[in-house]
């Protein structure tokens, strides 16, 4: 594979994620401020352990942040392109973790609510997976930019 190739493979990647991710804080704001019938209720949408005003400026932040990766990533330039080793192993376990939490919460969750089984209240734990899988990529990206960036890697 050629290291041109990766920036854009990946930014894609990244841009699905960050779309998905979109969709997810669109459809609560149109439950909460429109009360639309058709979408699940904003019960199933966040857990509540946060008043929904900085839910929502905290994931409008973070879709901002994402949006600058995902345009840095896609052109191969910029500041959250910069080869970073450290970053990279820090994103993919850090992702892992993150994701194995989630499992384990869903786990616990099916388990100690049957009621739930087996889609109640997982909207909030499928869209952490989302953002666990757009650190993941994010790293990877790193991770396949130092290599490529090495000079052991010359062939």
């Amino acid at each position: 594979m050629k290291a041109e190739s990766i920036p854009s493979a990946h930014g894609a990647v990244l841009a699905l994620l960050t779309l998905l991710f979109f969709f997810r804080v669109l459809g609560q704001a149109l439950v909460v401020f429109f009360s639309l019938s058709w979408l699940p209720s904003t019960e199933q949408w966040a857990s509540g352990l946060v008043p929904y005003p900085i839910l929502l400026t905290v994931q409008g932040v973070m879709l901002i942040g994402m949006t600058k990766i995902v345009s840095d990533v896609w052109r191969g330039k910029g500041f959250f392109t910069q080869t970073r080793l450290r970053l990279a192993r820090f994103l993919v376990a850090f992702s892992s973790i993150y994701a194995s939490s989630m499992l384990l919460r869903y786990v616990i969750t099916m388990i100690l609510r049957p009621e739930m089984r087996w889609y109640g209240g997982t909207i909030p734990i499928f869209f952490h997976f989302v953002l666990a899988a757009f650190l993941y990529t994010w790293g990877n990206f790193h991770a396949r930019e130092a290599i490529f960036a090495s000079p052991d890697s010359a062939c």
